[in-house]
């Protein structure tokens, strides 16, 4: 198998063992959704850790493509999939933000388009998914607990929410006990989104037991000049970058984000420049050839 060195670190290219696998297409296990922890098996050896229902495709799919395509069976667990119970209570910031996504005042219906997207994009990837019931947090809390944008982003998660921080943990640890062997991908929590900071918060106790624990960069969070830094010094400047190599995986990354129709305009404007920003990206890492990395960072 080729290797790539990139400034001292060793980047495995995977394109001779991805051409090695392509017929795995043919006759991999059909996706699955899961409806609690109880059902994730001993073959799910690498698990994701979404904090809503498009951020681990976003900054993962390539990874996954890769992991399916040599026989693997990924799992992504999305924490905030939750629906709202009717008539839910929304603040002025919570309305603009439907809005932005193309929704009126439903959550339960919005909610329920951004689940079929992310069944969508999961079944075309080949992972196995599983959504967890908490609210997003634009939901929670009564009074509400995030109602401006700088609560949400770059805030400090309210009191009210230590509890969800403290159940996810202990159903990860659980897990972790059942299937130590399992590689876990948790968020950076870059950007600072409070969603993103209570699943992060949680795999640093996976992180504390000893489990295999890698943060991938939220996408598209991390393209904000200066985020990425900020956090890595917010987490004490030691964790080391290593690279999963998916060149030929980087149409199902694309294909699969845009499944997320929902978001699209929000997050990137139109379906072209969320193309071109997911491969912009990617390639920078080692921008020759047609080279594209995702990256990951680990406690050192």
């Amino acid at each position: 198998m080729p290797v790539i060195e990139y400034n001292g670190t060793v980047i495995l290219s995977l394109s001779e063992l991805t051409r090695k696998y392509r017929s795995v297409y043919s006759w991999r296990n059909v996706p699955l959704r899961l409806n609690s922890f109880d059902e994730i098996q001993t073959s799910h050896r690498h698990i994701f850790l979404s904090p809503h229902l498009n951020d681990v495709v976003y900054s993962c799919a390539g990874t996954i493509g890769v992991q399916v395509n040599v026989g693997l069976r990924p799992l992504v667990i999305t924490v905030f999939a939750g629906v709202p119970p009717a008539g839910q209570e929304l603040s002025p910031f919570a309305l603009y933000t439907h809005r932005t996504m193309g929704f009126g005042p439903d959550a339960q219906a919005l909610v329920a388009t951004r689940r079929k997207e992310d069944a969508s994009a999961s079944d075309y990837l080949g992972a196995d998914y599983l959504w967890l019931d908490y609210p997003d947090a634009i939901y929670r809390g009564n009074p509400l607990y995030y109602t401006e944008h700088n609560q949400l982003i770059g805030g400090e998660v309210h009191p009210g929410d230590m509890r969800i921080d403290k159940e996810l943990a202990e159903n990860l640890l659980a897990l972790h006990e059942r299937l130590p062997d399992t590689v876990w991908y948790a968020p950076l929590a870059v950007g600072g989104h409070i969603d993103h900071q209570i699943v992060c918060s949680a795999a640093d106790r996976l992180i504390q037991r000893g489990a295999n624990v890698k943060l991938y960069e939220d996408f598209p969070y991390v393209r904000r000049e200066g985020a990425l830094q900020e956090r890595l010094t917010e987490l004490g400047g030691t964790l080391e970058p290593a690279f999963v190599e998916m060149s030929e995986m980087l149409h199902l990354r694309q294909e699969a984000s845009e499944m997320y129709a929902s978001q699209v305009r929000a997050s990137f404007g139109n379906r072209d420049a969320m193309y071109k920003a997911i491969a912009d990206y990617s390639h920078n890492f080692r921008p020759v050839h047609t080279v594209h990395l995702e990256r990951y960072w680990t406690a050192s």
